[in-house]
């Protein structure tokens, strides 16, 4: 089974436009995010799934500098996105990552692909349906035959924007399973929406990264807990809904 990794990104977030660029240390915060998932053990590619908007230039530039593989296309439709990468890359599974989560745990990553390649017969597996990891770790895997059947099917505009939605809401006609971890970490904020979650980012890398860039997410929830001030940079963001 081929494995692709397809990392959504753009620049146009309304909240913190061109956010997956910002720099910390002089580098992007998507860097760091492709250097931690490219030590994973199940993945064969990863690819950005950007948009043809001309903002997002910034992003293939990055993509041809980094020799990191890239697909474009529509800003809106991100499910026909993932759809087209997956054909145009010869998915049989597709894990998607976000890519404003610039510090995911690549024992995370697969310990949820490792479920669903073991067990072998889930359309979708995820570690959010019930949310024990720290937002920012999210990870979701899928066969392509569930996304073409997505792809094909899905006519609300939230399914078409947020991929996945068309899965976790027709659990009666797709086989859904949860990767839950031992201690309940919901409460942590590592994903990157707003200049609030960017600083504490920036904290965590700044104080993790030079001491060994493959930083897990205890070392992180340990970081969390020797600088409790932390904790209340970002603690009253609010996730979009769908």
């Amino acid at each position: 089974m081929r494995v692709v990794a397809i990392i959504q990104a753009r620049m146009g977030s309304t909240r913190l436009p061109g956010k997956i660029l910002k720099e910390v240390n002089g580098r992007p915060l998507l860097s760091y995010q492709l250097e931690r998932i490219n030590d994973s053990t199940f993945i064969d590619e990863f690819v950005i799934a950007t948009t043809r908007e001309e903002q997002d230039d910034k992003i293939v530039t990055f993509c041809k500098q980094q020799n990191v593989s890239y697909y474009r296309g529509s800003e809106t439709d991100v499910l026909a996105r993932y759809y087209e990468t997956a054909v145009e890359f010869n998915a049989d599974a597709i894990v998607r990552i976000t890519s404003d989560c610039p510090i995911i745990d690549v024992q995370v990553v697969d310990k949820t692909i490792g479920f669903f390649l073991e067990y072998g017969h889930f359309d979708y597996v995820s570690n959010t349906l019930e949310r024990t990891y720290p937002r920012g770790l999210d990870t979701e895997i899928f066969t392509f035959a569930a996304l073409e059947k997505a792809y094909k099917e899905a006519t609300l505009e939230r399914d078409r924007e947020h991929v996945t939605a068309y899965f976790y809401t027709n659990s009666n006609i797709f086989k859904l399973a949860n990767v839950i971890n031992d201690f309940d970490y919901s409460n942590f904020r590592w994903t990157v929406d707003t200049i609030e979650d960017f600083e504490l980012i920036k904290n965590i890398i700044q104080a993790l990264y030079v001491k060994n860039p493959r930083f897990t997410l205890q070392d992180t929830v340990n970081v969390m807990r020797e600088n409790p001030d932390w904790f209340h940079i970002n603690a009253h963001i609010e996730q979009k809904k769908l």
